[in-house]
């Protein structure tokens, strides 16, 4: 990649506006190239939110310590899954900035070795 192809990016998905906000990574991660994740978060969050739920009523309702048990550890597992799902939205909201950054680094790099290579 030339140090054209580089500024040709930068100037063209590169907005001054957009720079790292939490609303701005949150409007990242609601556009339509993100709908998929969302579909596919939001899904298995609804999958393991029933299983805490019915784990929770079921709990206070036995009498049996093994059942307890067992719906305790339904409960928990199904919640760290939960918590599993918000680390990989939070990762996926990161993915933008993360890109502008290597694309700065990449120009700032280019611009570097020119300056050295005038020298």
């Amino acid at each position: 990649m030339n140090e054209e192809e580089i500024k040709k990016i930068i100037e063209g998905t590169y907005d001054e506006s957009k720079e790292d906000s939490y609303r701005s990574m949150v409007r990242d991660f609601f556009s339509k190239k993100m709908r998929w994740v969302m579909i596919i978060v939001y899904t298995w969050f609804f999958i393991f939110l029933v299983p805490i739920i019915i784990s929770v009523i079921q709990f206070f309702k036995t009498d049996q310590t093994k059942f307890q048990i067992m719906y305790a550890a339904i409960f928990v597992c199904c919640t760290l899954s939960i918590g599993f799902l918000k680390v990989l939205a939070w990762v996926m909201l990161q993915r933008h900035s993360i890109k502008r950054e290597i694309k700065r680094l990449e120009l700032r790099i280019a611009e570097l070795n020119q300056t050295v290579e005038g020298k």
